[in-house]
């Protein structure tokens, strides 16, 4: 049995699907429906991979799950900067700085498999 609570990256992901939910029914509100939608699929989806990944089979499929993460949180960060260079959309700092925080996570957990 796992235990998430000392995981630190599922953790860190958990919050950012938190996050990203609350600010997409704030975009929902403004009637962004199609942004919110690609948002809130991408960035949800990087921590249920990371969650999935946490059951992997094997090595192989943990890194895949993890490496599915982190192609999910680069297209989440392409909807926040298209929402932040855009007149007429909300836009939140807080969630690039929380994203920045699992992409490096990702890639140092990645980095360090590689090398094993």
């Amino acid at each position: 049995m796992r235990n998430d609570r000392e995981n630190e990256i599922v953790k860190i992901s958990f919050e950012f699907a938190l996050m990203v939910v609350k600010y997409c029914e704030e975009l929902d509100e403004g009637r962004k429906y199609v942004i919110a939608r690609q948002l809130l699929k991408s960035g949800t989806s990087i921590g249920a991979n990371i969650r999935e990944a946490q059951n992997a089979e094997s090595k192989a499929d943990f890194i895949h799950k993890l490496k599915i993460a982190a192609k999910e949180a680069d297209e989440t960060e392409y909807w926040l900067q298209l929402c932040k260079a855009s007149e007429n959309y909300p836009y939140d700092p807080a969630l690039e700085i929380k994203l920045l925080s699992v992409l490096k996570l990702l890639a140092k957990i990645l980095g360090t498999l590689k090398r094993k």
